[in-house]
């Protein structure tokens, strides 16, 4: 029984860490997201044509560096997506610490998954 009391312990802990990653990605994102919000409103123009698109990570840093409302808000997008990715991160770490292979497996193939669709997405512009 002493040694499960540590083990259930340290699961709350990383349990509580994901619920605050969770939550704070949320926030993040949400306030970078109502800051390009603000950035459109000033501006009256997100800062792009119409109809167009981010293709890759450069032109959404040039955008950022020169102000735009459209990088601003992709930016919050793309903090929104990025938070589940790194609830997948802290899980693989969570299942490593219980010494449970299995799922260190699934999760690591959850994980591959997700960045193989970002990068085929990037890629193929899909």
């Amino acid at each position: 029984m002493k040694t499960s009391k540590p083990a259930t312990n340290e699961i709350q802990a990383v349990e509580q860490t994901i619920g605050k990653i969770l939550r704070w990605g949320v926030i993040v994102a949400a306030t970078i997201m109502i800051l390009g919000l603000l950035l459109y409103l000033m501006n009256g123009s997100l800062g792009v044509a119409t109809h167009y698109h981010v293709k890759n990570f450069s032109e959404l840093l040039q955008g950022l560096l020169t102000g735009k409302p459209y990088a601003v808000m992709m930016t919050g997008i793309f903090a929104l997506i990025l938070t589940p990715v790194l609830r997948v991160v802290v899980s693989i770490y969570s299942f490593y610490r219980e010494h449970d292979s299995l799922y260190v497996v699934i999760t690591s193939l959850v994980l591959i998954i997700l960045m193989a669709s970002f990068w085929l997405g990037i890629e193929f512009h899909l």
